[in-house]
């Protein structure tokens, strides 16, 4: 499995809405095969996770290598999660998070975690961020070769340098 791909994932789900069940559907919208499997429990499960991941990316895009570390390892001890190798191509084993998971919740959850902890392993502690564009409050992995992300799209990108040619022309007309 891609761990940065399962980095990437958790990012996306702390940065989604989950009012009720359409909403995990549609979060899990290139994975439909797991869409039978909701259960109740999972949407305030999902909730609270999204509550305790959202600090590990603040604390990385506050460059505080030592919380991101201390944060993960606490939510991993909440969370244990399962590694397995996966043999479904025998040509080319790769590591899964266990789908013997109890729940959508728990696979997910567990999908997060060895994702941005093998990313942090992989590429350090300082490549998740949140958004700098200031009306957004979305989070982002960082995979770019010289870590300079600072938005989490290329939309608030744009509005950002819009926003500050505006600020500057306005400044220059003064």
């Amino acid at each position: 499995m891609d761990f940065i791909r399962y980095a990437e994932q958790s990012a996306a789900l702390v940065n989604t809405d989950l009012p009720d069940e359409a909403a995990l559907h549609e979060h899990l919208a290139d994975r439909s095969w797991l869409h039978r499997s909701v259960v109740d429990d999972d949407l305030p499960a999902l909730r609270t996770f999204q509550v305790e991941l959202r600090p590990v990316f603040e604390a990385s895009d506050a460059d505080d290598a030592s919380l991101v570390v201390s944060q993960l390892n606490d939510l991993l001890a909440r969370h244990p999660v399962t590694p397995m190798i996966s043999d479904h191509d025998p040509d080319n084993l790769h590591m899964h998070v266990t789908n013997r998971a109890s729940s959508v919740a728990e696979l997910l959850i567990g999908e997060s975690l060895m994702g941005l902890a093998t990313l942090v392993c992989d590429l350090g502690a300082t490549r998740l961020g949140t958004c700098s564009e200031v009306r957004c409050d979305q989070v982002y992995v960082d995979t770019s070769p010289n870590q300079s992300r600072r938005y989490c799209s290329d939309r608030c990108s744009s509005r950002a340098n819009v926003a500050a040619y505006r600020a500057r022309q306005r400044a220059a007309a003064s």
